[in-house]
Formats: C-alpha cells, structure tokens, sequence
C-alpha cells in the first residue's frame, strides 16, 4: 500500500532569483533521504510560489522493505575453541547481532551472522525526514528573525505536512505542522485546511493560487501575447524575465499600459530597459520591430480594478522615462569623444590609474592585434577609433542612472555623432559576451576591442597578484577569459597569446623581466583551463584535450587541433600512428637535442625514416597554414611504417656515441612535429 506526501513550506516572499534552486534542492534531498531509508515512492516533484515551497511525493510506501543482511564476524579459529564451542567472541558478535551464537554460519574462514531487518512504518519516519528537510534547505543569503537562532531565506509561517489525510507531526522554530495552508494575500482566505495531500493542487487553486509554477508560466505567457495581440503588437518576451515574474506572483493577470508616444525619440534600449529592468514590464513592438507606445505587466490578483492598477503602473514607468530624457538630452550637449575627459576622474583599479589611462591603453592594443591579426589599414583605423571611445559613455548620465546600457548607450551616442556604424557597433560589442550564452562579438573592429579590453583586464588584475583562486574572481576575470577564448575560436582569430600579453604589460609600463616571465606563465595557464572548459563542453574527450593542450600560445589552433584529432580517434586511423609516435617520444627525451645529419645514416631503414619526415614535416607544415589539422595528421602519420621499420632495424642507443646521438636526434625532430599537432601518448586508444 502506498499514500501520497505533502509538505509546504510557507514564508514571507522569497526573492524570485532564488526559487529555482530551492525547488531543485528540494526534490534532490528528499530523493536522497527516501531512499537513504529504503522508502519506496513512484514520483517526485516541487512546486512553488513567491510564499510557499511545495514537495509532493506520489505513492510513498506505508512501510520499509524487510531486508535480510549477512554480516562479518570474527574468523573462526579466534570464534571457537579446540573443542568446537563457542569463544566469548562469538558469543558477543551473536548478542551484537541479536542471533544464537549456534545460528552463526562458516564461511570463507569467517562467521556470518544472517540477520531479518524487519522494515519500520513510514509514518514513524517521516517526521524527522521532513523536519531535516526543511531545516537542511541551503540559501545564499538567510536570516534571522525574533529571538531564534533559526536562518531561514525569510521568515517561516506555516508548515503542512501530510502523509494521505494524516498530519505529520514536527516543529520548526517554533512553527508546528498541520493541515492549515494560508490563500492568496488579497483573494483567498487567510488560513485554508487541505483535506488530503492529493487535494493540494486544487484547494490553493480554489484560494486564488495557482501553485504549479509551470502552469503559471504557461498561463503569464499565454496571457501576455493575447493582451500584446489585443492592442496591435506583439510582446517582447526574455526567457529570464518571464522566469522572473513567474516567481513574483501567485495568481496572474496581464494588463497593458501605455506611454507618451515622445519618449519613443529616445534610442530604444533607453526606453525598455527601465521598462523591463527595472519595473518588470514586457514591451511591445508592431509587426515590423518597431518600439511602440505601450507595455505589458503582471499583476498578482484578479481583473477587479485594473484601470486603477494600470494607472499607477503608467505613472511609476512615466517618471522612468522621464529621467532618462532628462540625462539623455544633458548627454547630447556634446558629442561622445568629449566625455572621454571626465574619465580622468575614474579610477580602473588601485596603482592601476584611471579609466582614461585604460582607454589610452585600449588605442594601443587594438593597434598591436591589428597588425597581429594582419587586419587592412581601414579595419585596424576602425578598432583603433572603437577603442578610443569605447568607456566614454560609462560617465554619461545615463548609463550612471542605467548602469546596464554601459556600451548600449556608447554605440548610440557615437552613431548620433556621425561615427562608422562599424566603430559604433564595435563601442558596444567590447563588453560581449556579457554572461553565459550571451552573443560574441560579430564585427572586426567588435572583436579586436573585446579582446584589447579583456586581456588589458587579466594583465592588469593579475599584476596586483589578484589571480582567482577557488570561488573567489572578484572582477569576474573567468568570465571574460572564457569570452576571449570563444571570441577567438568563433572567429578562427590567430595570434600568439604570448605577443598580446607582452603588448598589456608594455601598455603597463611592466618592465620587470621575472615578473614579465611570471605573468606569461600565469595568464598562459589561466586560460589553458578556459579552453578546457570550452573543449569539455563541446564534448571533446578529456584524454583528446590533454593531449593538445600543451601549448595554448595559439587559442583558435588548440580547438581545431582538437577537432581533428578526435575525429581521426573516431575513424579509427591513429592505433597504429599513436603507438609508433608513442615509441619514438620515449626515447626522444634522451635526445639532447631535434637535430640529426641525414648524410650520417648507413642502416636504409633509418634513411627512410629521414626522408619520411622531411617529407611530413613539409606537408603538415603546409596543413599548419591552412588550418587544415586532419591534413596535418595524415601527413604525420605517413611516418608509421618508416618508425615500425626503423625500430625493427637498429639499436637506438648504439655504443657509438656518434651514431646514437644522430638517431637519437631524428628521433626528437619527430617528437617535436608530432606534438606540433597533439602529444599523442596521452590518448587512450
């Protein structure tokens, strides 16, 4: 027999941000604790609402499973004496493990116990489980209230907690369970019983509460697109902010608003964001994209009274709008470029100077990875100019009132100043990507400034000896690192990483030979671990991404080496290649040194193996300058044979020493052109 559980969890609002995961963690530690008890139960699922967590758990059985177990005693030399009767020892495992000492069984030089574990009833269990449950709940921020001791995310208010129709009895800083849930704060009653845990959907739904937050999501959405469809739009809906608002209500009602139609002048992102960041409002645009006058919001409650709740809405957004108005029109009392003085009064970091410093810096490394890059004279004059205005915005009113149109308002302003619509796009795309799954940089100019900027931020941070370690990256620097190594491998962008570092310190005044080498070291390894990450994610396989991660000096090259290398693993042609390049690196590293005199061999096996290599060694060079890594494998692997046959002829190490060093030599130049392209003796085959 089976019963379905309930328990809520009733509290002062909970931030939305943090509902996800309290629903997640919930189902997973009650998974956990089920069945660390051998409690056998058909399905799990949270819900949840800004004030109640929810965990309902169908067909939870009525009792453990009896269990039958055999435990290990002590052997049987020490369990019984000469004359077959029990020793103390096994009188005292028997009592232990509450059997007849003459019930112990003879097995493997040991005694066994077999011992009938008989299942405890749920209902005796589920208090503590549940208490632990709702005590073990994990919160990035919690509080204190009263005089308890307590922390909780916020307060607690009501607990119910049902097993079938049956209460499950447990206390929580001083809040006791029960069948009592609370309505809707406006609609519903201020206490409601549930009769059964079956009945829980329903009875919230009776109290104005639609508590599966699915369903909730479902019905904003729906309701939002028929309100924006109604007024002759369509509603601009993010899937972050439709999380959001999810969390932000119990019972939803979309209402549409308006604005004057003046504010539409202002650039488009100056109107939504304060709309959609700030106020929580979905805008809406006609058929072709264009902004027009109205939004679309979610009241918590019924359709009593929307005009009223609409007009203040309208009000509240109207002074939003109002504000960014009045800084957008202070901005354009001069063009963008003559902001750039003001930021000579922003400091970047501590000893680093001022923002202005970082920009003067930017106009250098834009310059340097143009010409890296090989870029033309217009593309590299873009990028140079990009980076020059690329944080004059960051003292507008603006983007100091909406700090996150921060680049947004730079492409504007720029724009509006009659700048390439290039260096304005790029002024916005340096800061990309802005978060996990955000867009890359698709501009030439976009690129080289992101890259200027993020590899200015790591040598800059990484000069005050602020290196994250653990969860500590106070300046987010593996987020932008991660962003420089997409950007790079997106745009198949080759350079040597360890020319752009030169260049940052250079930009730094970073003079210090030692600390010159250190920071190389550093940042090499800093982002060594964002390819990983980049590779592992990309499904790359962990022994293909050791092997080709041995020199990250050429990002974009890691990648596509990785690439050809897993798919030469997956059409099985490297076996034999790898063994043979396996061989020979084992004993290259005898080898002191890649040099060797072809005219010097005797022995034809190790002629061919000469030739066999210059003659690679030539293709995958050629391969290396297409990008054309599956080429370069090929052309390494035509030394297969030529290696088998050369370790079948000779004695490697000869007691010549002559004659050993020149094969040992020929040996290491093979090494060196195969790890060219991956260390292949970390492959698992």
């Amino acid at each position: 027999m089976s019963k379905d559980l309930l328990l809520e969890i009733g509290t002062e609002e909970v931030p939305a941000h943090a509902m996800p995961g309290i629903l997640d963690e919930l189902a997973e530690n009650a998974a956990k604790a089920l069945s660390a008890l051998r409690l056998e139960y058909k399905d799990i699922s949270t819900v949840g609402t800004p004030r109640r967590t929810a965990l309902f758990v169908a067909g939870l059985s009525e009792r453990q499973p009896d269990v039958e177990s055999e435990r290990r005693g002590p052997s049987i030399q020490a369990a019984f004496d000469a004359d077959g009767n029990p020793t103390k020892a096994a009188q005292g495992f028997a009592r232990g493990q509450k059997v007849d000492p003459s019930a112990l069984v003879r097995k493997d030089g040991y005694v066994y116990a077999m011992v009938h574990e008989e299942g405890a009833a749920t209902e005796s269990l589920l208090p503590e489980i549940l208490k632990g449950l709702v005590t073990g709940l994990a919160f990035p921020n919690s509080m204190r209230w009263g005089s308890l001791d307590f922390r909780f995310i916020r307060p607690l208010r009501w607990l119910v907690a049902l097993y079938g129709e049956d209460v499950v009895p447990f206390e929580v800083a001083s809040v006791h369970s029960g069948r009592s849930s609370r309505g809707h704060r406006f609609l519903g009653h201020e206490t409601f019983e549930i009769g059964k845990a079956s009945d829980y959907i329903s009875a919230c739904e009776q109290e104005f509460i639609i508590v599966d937050q699915n369903r909730r999501r479902d019905m904003i959405r729906a309701q939002i697109e028929e309100t924006a469809k109604a007024n002759g739009g369509v509603a601009e809906i993010t899937e972050d902010l439709l999380e959001e608002v999810t969390y932000l209500v119990e019972y939803p009602t979309a209402l549409c608003g308006n604005f004057e139609e003046k504010y539409l002048a202002l650039p488009p992102e100056a109107v939504i964001t304060p709309m959609r960041d700030h106020q929580r409002y979905f805008p809406v645009k006609d058929a072709s994209g264009k902004l027009l006058p109205l939004f679309i919001t979610v009241r918590n409650g019924g359709k009593d009274y929307l005009d009223v709740v609409q007009h203040g809405n309208e009000r509240v957004l109207r002074a939003r709008l109002a504000d960014a108005q009045f800084f957008f029109d202070e901005d354009r009392k001069k063009p963008l470029e003559k902001h750039l003085e003001k930021l000579k009064t922003v400091v970047f970091q501590e000893g680093l100077g001022t923002v202005y410093d970082k920009a003067g810096r930017l106009e250098r490394l834009a310059a340097t990875i143009a010409d890296t890059l090989g870029v033309d004279a217009s593309e590299k004059t873009k990028a140079v100019r990009a980076a020059k205005l690329a944080k004059a915005d960051l003292v507008t009113g603006m983007v100091t009132e909406f700090t996150e149109l921060q680049g947004v308002m730079g492409r504007s302003y720029a724009l509006l100043d009659g700048e390439d619509a290039e260096v304005a796009e790029a002024v916005d795309e340096h800061y990309l990507p802005r978060f996990a799954g955000d867009r890359l940089p698709q501009t030439m100019a976009g690129r080289i400034v992101s890259l200027a900027d993020k590899i200015d931020n790591i040598v800059a941070t990484f000069s005050r000896g602020l290196i994250p370690t653990g969860s500590q990256d106070p300046f987010a620097l593996r987020r932008q690192a991660l962003g420089l190594v997409r950007t790079v491998i997106e745009a198949k962008m080759r350079f040597s990483l360890s020319v752009l570092v030169a260049a940052a310190m250079d930009a730094l005044d970073i003079s210090d030979a030692a600390a010159r080498d250190k920071m190389q070291a550093d940042v090499a390894e800093f982002l060594r671990l964002r390819v990983k990450n980049v590779l592992d994610e990309a499904g790359v396989r962990y022994d293909v991404a050791d092997a080709v991660l041995g020199d990250v000096d050429e990002i974009c090259a890691v990648y596509q080496r990785a690439e050809a290398v897993a798919k030469a693993l997956a059409e099985g042609s490297l076996n034999a290649p790898v063994q043979a390049f396996t061989r020979a690196g084992n004993l290259a590293q005898k080898a002191e040194s890649a040099e060797f005199d072809a005219a010097s061999f005797a022995v034809s096996e190790e002629k061919s193996l000469a030739e066999a290599y210059e003659t690679a060694k030539s293709k995958t060079e050629t391969c290396v300058k297409a990008d054309d890594y599956t080429g370069a494998i090929a052309a390494i692997s035509e030394m297969t044979k030529p290696i088998d046959a050369f370790f079948d002829a000779v004695m490697v190490m000869d007691e010549d020493a002559k004659v050993r060093a020149n094969r040992l030599g020929l040996l290491k130049a093979i090494d060196v052109l195969t790890k060219n392209v991956a260390d292949f003796s970390k492959l698992v085959l």
